[in-house]
């Protein structure tokens, strides 16, 4: 049984062991935009998705590391004071990150100071992404990925896109699909490395070198294996109308 909740745009459930989940709260032209870009992408082989370079942010907290609350409970304890979630107050800080990877290879990661804005990612862009691509991609038939945050649809980051769309193409993303991007599957492997540390980082400067740490040493069959899964995705959001998905 799964009782659901939802707050801040976030649908919070919970299953019959007590584990809390988060999944996006999705509107209903948020939908028809997801259903759109899965029916555009439908005949999409594994040999297209080959071509895309996957990108995104993830943030770390230092005390939080994976952002979700698990809170485990037998039915008579659930307003037991040890079953109750607190807040660290302090937070700990946290360490930003950006990263990319395809099916060949693990890109670089790079820690973003403070907030992400336009003028950093065009140099992401400028610095990390374009000389890849040309490498990876040389007959321009590569895409990137990259989410609808908003620093990617900034004037000077579309601007730039456009001056070396001959270079690669930029593949249209629906908005609030995570479930759609693989490269979430890694930063889930690099939070359960991060996890796992004994002991836990203590500042930020550990935690920085741990994600680093875990980033390079995820093995490398798990590139082509994530996008392999790619058709099933697509299919997955085709069958929930557009729905939220497993992934």
């Amino acid at each position: 049984m799964i009782v659901g909740a939802q707050s801040h745009g976030v649908s919070i459930s919970k299953t019959a062991e007590g584990l809390f989940e988060r999944t996006p709260l999705l509107s209903a032209v948020t939908k028809i935009k997801r259903l759109q870009f899965t029916q555009e992408h439908k005949d999409w082989t594994v040999e297209h998705w080959k071509k895309v370079m996957w990108s995104d942010e993830s943030r770390f907290q230092l005390h939080h590391a994976d952002g979700r609350v698990r809170i485990w409970w037998k039915q008579h304890e659930s307003m037991h004071p040890t079953c109750m979630s607190k807040t660290l107050q302090a937070g700990g800080g946290s360490v930003m990150v950006w990263g990319m990877f395809s099916w060949h290879n693990l890109g670089p990661l790079i820690r973003v100071e403070q907030r992400l804005n336009s003028t950093t990612y065009l140099s992401i862009i400028a610095d990390q992404v374009h000389p890849i691509m040309l490498m990876a991609y040389p007959n321009g038939d590569g895409f990137f990925q990259q989410d609808n945050a908003p620093c990617h649809g900034a004037r000077i980051v579309q601007e730039w896109f456009q001056e070396h769309e001959g270079d690669f193409t930029l593949l249209r993303w629906p908005p609030h699909s995570p479930d759609l991007n693989p490269i979430e599957h890694l930063w889930d492997e690099v939070k359960r490395a991060i996890r796992q540390l004994v002991p836990q980082p203590s500042n930020l400067t550990e935690l920085d070198s741990a994600i680093h740490q875990a980033w390079c040493q995820i093995p490398c069959i798990t590139f082509p294996h994530l996008v392999e899964l790619m058709p099933r995705r697509i299919t997955a959001v085709l069958k929930a109308k557009g729905g939220p998905t497993k992934y």
